[in-house]
């Protein structure tokens, strides 16, 4: 499967012009990758892209809708681009290519922290075997404060997106990374740098500064991240050392194959048991209500019948040869017949008409006899009435 290297580093570190360099080097190789650019503020960018978060998405009409500045804006455009990260994964599965090349927003913050950033890359890491190359500015970190700011920012990184990662020293061709790579293996070549920073101790102090303390301790703790990492030293401007990047990401991808696929799968899975547990508490909850006691009860016709079973009962039987005692209303001979004096229901035939007719009778005469009953009663109250009585 193709890799997917998604470029991050701080602002200024060379992402975009490594992203340059590595599509020609890899284009030199008949290699040619497909590479997504999503950094919605960038004016121009010195590659072609297969997909640009600036034609769906106008940075500047965010700003301005919703009254954001730029780094609000950068973080919008990149939710509402997260919300069609579905679509963009089905695009890249039905091209043909070696490397998905992804280039982030100079404002590292912006991706790495944000909810929209975690969803791309969750996504990515799904789909395909996914490494972080995270870019550092080589001549910036000979101070050892920066170096380890740098690696402090590596590490959490790492441990939030819990992918593969290379470590890649850009613009070697100003300076060369070997002293980094010293810092990171030899702990005391590391405390050497340390003393000899006037930046970090007081005239004084020999080197025993706060700041010196704390960077210190923040470099024993590194000591194991370090082990875990590929470092590599290469140049955006010249093109040295990217083959040496290529063979890191092989690696990695063995790497993601062989234990980060099944720590995800592990996931997934833990994902998938939780919500078996959670619905099998619904239907018991579900059973209490209806008064089961066992969910196989559930088909039994004597505790529980809805109608869809007994439709179907009503339907095996009719095929049975049984007959059920429901009224068909179409096939049925009952006819419904009303009076205007609306007197009941009768038929056609004689002796429904004289049994309703008797019945007619009795009822006027019982009417009869109570209203003269009533009316009589009622001249007598009102003969006691006058009289004063």
């Amino acid at each position: 499967m193709p890799a997917t290297i998604i470029c991050i580093g701080m602002a200024g570190s060379g992402k975009t012009t490594f992203v340059q360099r590595l599509n020609s080097h890899l284009h030199q190789k008949k290699l040619p990758p497909y590479i997504i650019n999503l950094d919605p503020a960038v004016l121009k960018v010195p590659f072609g892209c297969n997909i640009d978060i600036r034609d769906s998405i106008n940075y500047k009409k965010v700003m301005e809708n919703y009254n954001l500045g730029p780094n609000g804006a950068i973080v919008t455009s990149l939710n509402l681009f997260s919300t069609k990260i579905d679509q963009v994964l089905n695009i890249i599965k039905k091209r043909d290519f070696t490397n998905c090349i992804v280039d982030t927003p100079g404002q590292i913050e912006c991706f790495v922290w944000s909810a929209s950033g975690s969803i791309i890359t969750e996504a990515f890491a799904t789909e395909f075997p996914t490494v972080i190359a995270y870019i550092i500015d080589t001549p910036r970190s000979s101070n050892p404060s920066t170096f380890m700011s740098n690696m402090l920012y590596a590490c959490s990184i790492l441990y939030k997106t819990k992918l593969p990662m290379i470590v890649v020293f850009n613009k070697t061709d100003i300076r060369d990374a070997k002293f980094a790579k010293d810092w990171m293996t030899d702990f005391e070549s590391f405390q050497d740098s340390l003393k000899n920073n006037t930046e970090l101790n007081d005239e004084t102090s020999n080197g025993s500064g706060y700041m010196a303390s704390l960077i210190n301790s923040m470099s024993l703790m590194l000591e194991e991240f370090y082990s875990t990492l590929d470092v590599v030293s290469c140049s955006a401007f010249t093109g040295e050392g990217f083959d040496d990047f290529l063979n890191a990401v092989d690696n990695k991808v063995d790497e993601y194959n062989e234990f980060y696929q099944k720590e995800r799968d592990r996931i997934i899975l833990e994902k998938k048991e939780k919500e078996k547990k959670e619905k099998d508490k619904q239907l018991t909850h579900l059973m209490k209500d209806l008064g089961i006691k066992d969910k196989n009860n559930l088909q039994n016709k004597d505790d529980i019948d809805v109608l869809s079973d007994i439709e179907d009962e009503i339907e095996r039987d009719e095929k049975a040869g049984y007959e059920h005692g429901l009224i068909d209303l179409e096939s049925s001979e009952r006819e419904y017949t009303f009076q205007e004096d609306r007197n009941g229901e009768i038929k056609d035939d004689s002796n429904a008409s004289d049994v309703a007719k008797n019945i007619q009778d009795r009822y006027q005469q019982a009417f009869e006899s109570t209203a003269k009953v009533a009316s009589s009663s009622v001249a007598e109250d009102i003969a006691k009435y006058i009289k004063g009585e």
